[in-house]
């Protein structure tokens, strides 16, 4: 049996009751979950209707405390107050419940409709909050018609349920999909594939006659390469505060076997806190000390009466006079500091205790950039394999990294460069609890070798280091409010706000005036490359809320629109310049799910590139391979109707690699080529640009990408801004400017 439940974003057909799953001595409950949801397509007049399916598991128990409970998902299914009504017997009604701070006890948060009729007749009553927590199972079973199931989520403890579908199972749910819509709804065409070159030149992991280590020995090479490139002679200084000596100990071994340093190289300090390595033009400086209260939940306060902004900044300015005592000068090097702090669910008891960011923004402050890497007891996985991501992500912050060669073809011109945008969009729930608006923006140009990795000064309207604009992007402050009181600090504070009265929308003007800026950045940016060939690269989901022009709606071939004017040809941008847009499902189903299926009725996954039979097609779907490190899994296993040979299926994780739609806005069309005077030039195949988007999901340090290489840097460098409201004890340099 199947029931209905609502969500703010589509629809959900759930199986109910749950099914069971007998393992460790203890019974697991999960459920069948088709998600229904409506969505455009660029240059497409008709909607689509997008079916994803996967597994809801139900928690058996919590492994938190009542006061850990930030908001859990209830359905209760119980007899309406309605009984004659259309929806009788088929719907479950969606509840929250959580941890209320005020009244210090589990209730029913959100709008929860259980609270509205809290008693069905003079015998049944819905389940009280703390019943519900204690005793989850007792409510899945149901004692009499009313039951209820506390959907799972991963911070409440384990499940023995795996998350995921097979892809057998996907084909058959969506044949019945099918089946049960028509004909008011048709399936889409199949896709096909457009390219059979799935891959850059990447370094083969195994095969016949090759000798073990040799692939290690050769990445290590590329990479010290890039290191060295990147540094331009200067020493790279490493600062590692640790607490635990495991980790210590893995991150100086792993170090030096990632770029290829030399047995023997190494010298020790006699105090037993530096080592340093020097080979080929590399000059490496680690120095090992305990974290002690660098490392410590930052000392945030509840007192009434202040903005919680403020006082998260109070504290990030002591964790910033903790780490100015520590700090040693840098000599005309490079800077990046290691810190082992807690797993976050460490500090979700406390809100604003986490110190991670708080630590960004005091080494940004003394000139380093920063990696963290948790405590063995907050993690699973394996130390070794910790410390190597580590060192990957600091080499990252270098710019020592460069995209593989292509192997797409003569269309694409050798002299090309890569940009990638990316929009930095923090509310007041935020990670320092500021508003902020900011354009990143990542330039790579391959032909220049190897960690010549760039981002946009817009403050200089230049290019620099991307450990620079990482430096210069946690500068960033948070912008001045207006209409209101101002501070001490010279901080405009609206008054309803200062008061913990309800904080007002962004009004539409300040909304306007964002977006106008950021597209006069993007015009400025694109002057900037007009000297060479460039592919710009964009995510739809991200930069949509700052370009109305960017929406599926009101796409059109090889033109770019800004505000109200007229999208104008994008060849007037740039003699040479190609704009693709990419989307994943982004948290809302917009990409739909797939699986891949032969004339054979084999059903399964593939990698490629995928478009329809339309010549004139410019939206395409990257689909990545398998990573190596996901297991394994017998062909056959059904977790919704587990067979005699399949019993464990149910435990089981189903991987289901996303699908990235890659759509070509823009490229040198025919039409393009004749409006720009080059009609006897030969015009481009929007396939091939397709491909090369779905190649640069791929590098030999990585397991495939859910986005392009360029994207993933522009991405990531977001995470370094970080605006610090004003306090008091910040001064005028911690205001808005």
């Amino acid at each position: 049996m199947a029931r209905v439940e609502s969500s703010g974003d589509g629809a959900r057909l759930v199986s109910w009751p749950p099914q069971r799953y007998e393992r460790r001595r203890q019974t697991w409950y999960y459920s069948a979950c088709l998600t229904i949801t409506v969505h455009t397509v660029p240059f497409a007049p008709r909607f689509r209707v997008h079916v994803s399916t996967q597994v809801r598991r139900w928690a058996t128990r919590l492994d938190v405390r009542p006061h850990q409970l930030g908001g859990a998902t209830v359905l209760l299914d119980a007899p309406l107050p309605w009984p004659e009504g259309p929806d009788r017997g088929h719907r479950l009604m969606v509840n929250t419940l959580g941890y209320d701070r005020r009244s210090k006890e589990l209730a029913w948060r959100r709008h929860s409709p259980a609270p509205l009729v809290p008693e069905l007749d003079i015998v049944r009553n819905y389940p009280r909050p703390e019943a519900l927590f204690s005793d989850p199972e007792r409510w899945i079973n149901g004692p009499g018609d009313v039951t209820a199931g506390i959907v799972y989520h991963p911070s409440i403890g384990p499940h023995e349920v795996g998350p995921g579908l097979m892809p057998r199972e996907r084909a058959d749910l969506d044949a019945w999909v099918e089946e049960g819509l028509r004909p008011l709804l048709t399936r889409v065409p199949d896709l096909t594939r457009v390219s059979r070159s799935n891959t850059p030149s990447l370094l083969p992991r195994s095969g016949a006659g090759r000798v073990p280590g040799v692939r290690d020995a050769q990445l290590a090479l590329q990479r010290r390469a890039a290191l060295t490139r990147a540094l331009h002679g200067r020493p790279l200084e490493i600062d590692v505060f640790w607490q635990s000596p495991e980790t210590r100990a893995a991150l100086l071994a792993e170090l030096p076997k990632l770029i290829g340093l030399p047995a023997g190289q190494q010298v020790s300090s006699a105090d037993g806190e530096t080592w340093q390595w020097q080979c080929e033009g590399v000059d490496i400086r680690v120095r090992a000390r305990p974290a002690g209260p660098l490392a410590d939940a930052l000392p945030t306060t509840r007192a009434r009466g202040g903005l919680r902004a403020v006082r998260l900044a109070e504290a990030i300015e002591g964790r910033c006079g903790l780490v100015a005592d520590r700090a040693d000068p840098l000599l005309g090097g490079a800077g990046v500091v290691i810190t082992e702090i807690a797993g976050k669910e460490r500090f979700a008891a406390v809100p604003d205790s986490d110190p991670k960011h708080a630590l960004r923004i005091a080494w940004a402050r003394q000139g380093r950039l920063t990696q963290f890497v948790n405590s063995p007891d907050d993690t699973d996985s394996a130390l070794e394999h910790r410390a190597k991501w580590t060192w990957l992500d600091v080499f990252r912050q270098m710019g020592a990294i460069s995209p593989p060669a292509h192997r797409v073809g003569a269309g694409i011109p050798g002299n090309l460069q890569y940009v990638a945008l990316w929009l930095v969009r923090h509310t007041r729930k935020g990670p320092t609890r500021c508003r902020v608006h900011r354009l990143v923006a990542v330039r790579v140009r391959p032909g220049d070798g190897p960690g010549v990795v760039e981002g946009w000064d817009a403050e200089r309207a230049e290019w620099v280091p991307y450990p620079e604009l990482l430096l210069l992007l946690s500068q960033v402050r948070e912008p001045a409010a207006s209409g209101g009181k101002e501070t001490g600090t010279g901080k405009l504070v609206d008054d309803s706000a200062a008061r913990g009265g309800p904080r007002p929308a962004a009004r539409p003007g300040v909304e306007q005036d964002r977006q106008r800026e950021t597209e006069r950045q993007i015009r400025t940016l694109l002057f900037q490359l007009r000297d060479r060939p460039t592919l710009l690269l964009a995510d739809a989901g991200n930069l949509r809320q700052c370009g109305p022009g960017l929406r599926n709606g009101a796409l059109d071939r090889d033109t770019l629109g800004f505000g109200a004017e007229p999208a104008q040809r994008h060849t007037l941008y740039g003699h040479d310049l190609r704009v693709l847009l990419v989307r994943d499902a982004n948290a809302r189903g917009e990409v739909a799910e797939w699986y891949a299926h032969d004339t054979e009725d084999g059903v399964g996954f593939a990698e490629g590139v995928w478009g329809t039979a339309d010549t004139e097609g410019r939206v395409f779907a990257s689909t990545a391979s398998k990573p190596h490190t996901v297991a394994k899994l017998p062909k056959g296993l059904m977790k919704l109707a587990p067979t005699a040979q399949g019993r464990i299926a149910p435990g089981k994780t189903a991987w289901n690699p996303g699908q990235l739609e890659i759509t070509v806005l823009g490229c040198l069309s025919e039409k393009a080529l004749t409006g720009s005077g080059r009609a006897g030039d030969p015009p481009d195949r929007p396939a091939e640009w397709a491909t090369l988007a779905h190649q640069l999901r791929y590098h030999d340090d990585y397991p495939p990408l859910a986005r392009p290489l360029p994207l993933h840097w522009a991405r990531l460098a977001g995470e370094y801004v970080l605006p610090v409201a004003g306090t008091k004890s910040a001064g005028s340099t911690s205001s808005a400017s």
